[in-house]
């Protein structure tokens, strides 16, 4: 069972004669019941295809995708049970195809089908659900990274372990090698995993001990030591499994503790546990004296709720508490995380949001009749599901979880580190190199990765610019100074934003033309564009020149180009001479295949005879000496 959400699904007991005969009817049901909606799809496709239709089928089709947030094909079967079947559109049917239209930007229909769902259980408390157009339309400043897109696996439901995040996976390293009926992915185990620079995961290993088994854990919160864990696991301990009612292997949390040898050992189940009802996500407060959990348990408004129960001496714990109809709604409230500041984050798709789990945040600082629930928006939200979130206030930075750039609904799972986008102030003084004299007039450009300008500005009589920029964090972009009277050479330097809001001081020289007039490599300041050995493939740091050189055919359409390409000494004379060729005839198509017309670029290969250094053959010289020759030059014809 995907431990994602937890699944509360009534079925309609009523049971047509000729459905209760149907053999494999009977068999797709047995394997729905048992919660096997892989399998379940496959025969209900077959049955339909065969020309077999009912409102039964269409309504356990459609809920075969939308439990697995597979939501495009979730519209199909529930629109077709619409169409055909109208009286059989219980009131969870409504919510269903609501959630699943907003999923795939189906916004007015939503509503809808919203508004019939708020009719059909006759609660005007329930919000219309139509989209708030504010909501939709405002960004928060974030700059989002998938952090696990590498993994190849579902991975979810992040938590902070010291300077490592630890987090849930399907990857092929989990223990055990059976699959789970619901997705048909390997069952999920725990692994740790360091930050790069930028916030993605590396190096995940399994959590050591017997935190792991071959059933689903996940869902972590350990103490501030990082002695003790709580964790959500399916209802397996001592090497068994429990079924509770519908025969589903419920969700449970456990508590572990660390042995000297960093294992995870002395699994214990929370006396609140039940084989009836599932339990689980939990999240600490500060003080770490309450444990705050998702639960379906008795007293539950709706689907699952956000839950409470006080820590006491002696491993023992307080009665349960909702947190009541503010944070809880009649659908599904999950994952719960408090943060530094005493605000709860949680998921939902209860509340007005933007489709599937939206994540939530409430301050539990203020009175009850205070509250307000605040939806995080994008590019926090989309309209798929997002949930699992964490954060640093103090960073302004964290994960969260969401299958957004996937088009298999669960399977698509990935961790999302996010971070705030930088307010950056850049500013500075553009001088001649030679005299250190001002120079006025200078366009000063911000350009990213792509070689898209992002801002520019002109520098002042007194060779000074200043301008704000909300740009990614962490990330590198170029400056560029440029003079229009052609005293100067165009000039860049290049930059890494940091976090937060901050002001950058870039001075830069520019320096006057020393270049012979054909080289245009030279006027542009580009650096060489080199191959690697005995290849003929533009690299991806050539790119970034070549780049340059586009932009430049593109500015100056009268502009015309030869192309001459090198090699290094090794291998014979004749390979050389037919390898520079092949550079040469690369690097031209690269620019071609970029919308410069053939006709305006030309290109020869001169093998190994116009060397740059002493590395001729039998010359003992390091890869650093022979790169050097391994080139390709600008010409620009008359």
């Amino acid at each position: 069972m995907k431990l994602r959400v937890i699944p509360i699904i009534s079925f309609c007991l009523l049971v047509l004669t000729t459905w209760a005969q149907n053999p494999k009817i009977k068999k797709a049901d047995e394997e729905f019941d048992n919660y096997a909606y892989i399998d379940a799809r496959k025969i209900y496709l077959n049955i339909v295809k065969d020309g077999y239709q009912s409102a039964q089928v269409f309504k356990k089709l459609a809920d075969t995708y939308y439990f697995n947030s597979e939501y495009i094909e979730a519209v199909e079967w529930y629109n077709r049970l619409l169409m055909s079947y109208p009286e059989a559109m219980e009131t969870d049917y409504y919510y269903r195809y609501a959630q699943s239209l907003k999923s795939i930007d189906q916004y007015a229909a939503a509503s809808k089908m919203m508004e019939k769902y708020r009719q059909s259980i006759q609660n005007t408390t329930v919000n219309n659900y139509a989209l708030n157009t504010l909501l939709d339309s405002i960004e928060t400043e974030y700059s989002i990274i998938n952090a696990t897109e590498s993994s190849g696996s579902s991975d979810f439901g992040p938590s902070f372990y010291g300077e490592k995040i630890v987090y849930a996976s399907a990857s092929k390293n989990t223990k055990g090698s059976k699959t789970d009926d619901w997705t048909g992915l390997p069952f999920l185990d725990l692994f740790e995993a360091e930050k790069d620079s930028i916030g993605k995961l590396k190096n995940p290993i399994a959590l050591k001990g017997n935190i792991n088994t071959p059933y689903h854990e996940s869902s972590t919160a350990f103490t501030k030591d990082g002695e003790t864990v709580y964790f959500t696991r399916n209802n397996y301990i001592n090497g068994k499994k429990k079924r509770g009612k519908n025969r589903l292997v419920g969700l449970k949390i456990y508590k572990a503790e660390k042995n000297t040898k960093g294992e995870w050992t002395h699994i214990k189940e929370l006396p609140f546990n039940s084989d009836s009802y599932s339990v689980a996500h939990p999240t600490l407060s500060i003080d770490e004296k309450r444990l705050y959990f998702s639960s379906n348990m008795p007293g539950t408004l709706g689907k699952s709720d956000i839950w409470y129960v006080d820590i006491l001496d002696g491993d023992s714990y307080g009665k349960p508490v909702n947190l009541g109809n503010t944070i809880n709604t009649i659908e599904r409230e999950s994952f719960p995380f408090i943060s530094e500041s005493n605000n709860l984050y949680f998921s939902s798709d209860g509340h007005v949001g933007l489709g599937g789990l939206d994540i939530f945040v409430v301050s539990l600082n203020i009175k009850e009749n205070d509250e307000k629930v605040v939806n995080l928006k994008k590019p926090i939200n989309t309209n798929q599901d997002d949930f699992g979130f964490i954060i640093n206030e103090t960073l302004n930075s964290g994960y969260f979880s969401s299958n957004r750039d996937g088009e298999d609904g669960s399977v698509s799972d990935d961790i999302y580190a996010f971070y705030e986008s930088c307010d950056i102030t850049l500013e500075g003084l553009v001088t001649d190199a030679l005299t250190g004299e001002p120079v006025s007039g200078a366009m000063v450009t911000l350009i990213d990765d792509k070689n898209n300008p992002i801002n520019e500005q002109r520098t002042s009589e007194s060779g000074t610019y200043s301008f704000t920029v909300f740009v990614d964090c962490l990330k590198q972009y170029a400056i560029r100074a440029t003079s229009e009277d052609k005293k100067y050479l165009p000039t860049e330097t290049t930059l890494t934003t940091p976090n937060g809001k901050n002001a950058l001081q870039v001075d830069i020289q520019l320096v006057p033309p020393d270049c012979p007039p054909d080289d245009l490599g030279c006027r542009l300041d580009l650096q060489p564009i080199y191959f690697d050995y005995g290849k003929s493939n533009i690299r991806p740091d050539a790119e970034v020149e070549l780049a340059k050189i586009l932009q430049a055919l593109k500015e100056y359409p009268q502009l015309k180009i030869h192309i001459e390409s090198h090699t290094d000494s090794r291998s014979s004379s004749s390979f050389n001479l037919k390898l520079s060729e092949n550079r040469a005839s690369s690097t031209r198509k690269w620019l071609i295949d970029h919308g410069i017309q053939s006709t305006r670029l030309t290109s020869k290969g001169y093998g190994e005879t116009q060397l740059l250094n002493h590395c001729a053959n039998g010359v003992k010289c390091s890869e650093e000496e022979h790169q050097l020759n391994r080139r390709s030059m600008f010409i620009i014809k008359n």
